[in-house]
């Protein structure tokens, strides 16, 4: 590791650290492009991303890792593309399950899932189970998923327990909302990181999303590593996080514990 990436590092250990990371992995296809390839080119080589962010993750104790691997959204992609990228997640779940296992990490997957092919779904559902041990970090994959539909089946699965009389409506608030989503058993997300300079959350985690701090990074997905994600992490710890209250609120709380 060089001195630069090294200083990096140990500016991010020294600020607080968020809990919960998601990542809205972008740029891939726009990578591959400006170099000639095909776009699935770019989502090879966005996998390398993924496995250095995930290992650096795990290094400075996240406990939660959240990445935008597939939106309901992209299944309207070219169909070409669309089996590539299944053939990719194939790949890296087989490829990376031992590594999982190495480090400690538990893999688990939200969205709408029975969309999936069956060949991919059968690899996810045995790496999944076989790294529901894992304590150091969860590593949670968005499959098939869009915040606005999950709040949506949410809302349908509260209504029909009401409809069966197991739930009162006038007894729904934030907690039992949060239950019955997929990202229901997620803390909420601390940090939320979109590559490709892109200012948007494109459907992403909308429910966990609404304290999290955004950083956008120029990179595109394939470029973004290590060093990128050390420079988020950083950037976190500048931000003053209030959630609601006032300024002088934290500072006489920092103030009254010291």
């Amino acid at each position: 590791m060089s001195a630069t990436l090294e200083n990096l590092k140990a500016r991010a250990l020294e600020g607080p650290r968020p809990a919960h990371v998601g990542i809205i992995m972008d740029g891939n296809g726009r990578w591959a492009e400006a170099r000639g390839l095909p776009r699935i080119e770019g989502h090879r080589a966005g996998s390398e991303s993924v496995r250095a962010v995930t290992t650096a993750a795990r290094e400075m104790g996240i406990r939660a890792l959240t990445l935008y691997a597939f939106s309901a959204q992209n299944w309207a992609r070219p169909r070409a593309e669309v089996l590539g990228l299944m053939d990719l997640l194939r790949e890296y779940l087989r490829r990376e399950r031992q590594t999982l296992l190495d480090n400690d990490i538990r893999l688990q997957a939200i969205g709408e899932l029975e969309r999936l092919p069956a060949r991919v779904r059968k690899v996810l559902d045995e790496v999944v189970e076989v790294t529901a041990g894992g304590r150091a970090m969860t590593l949670t994959l968005a499959l098939s998923y869009g915040g606005q539909e999950e709040i949506a089946a949410a809302a349908r699965e509260l209504a029909r327990r009401a409809r069966a009389g197991a739930l009162d409506p006038e007894k729904v608030d934030v907690r039992t909302f949060q239950s019955v989503l997929w990202s229901g058993a997620l803390p909420p997300v601390d940090l939320c990181i979109r590559t490709s300079g892109e200012y948007r959350v494109s459907n992403f985690l909308l429910w966990h999303l609404a304290y999290a701090e955004l950083v956008v990074c120029d990179a595109l997905w394939p470029d973004f590593r290590e060093e990128a994600f050390y420079g988020a992490l950083v950037e976190y710890g500048r931000r003053e996080r209030r959630f609601g209250r006032t300024g002088a609120q934290l500072r006489a709380e920092r103030e009254g514990r010291s």
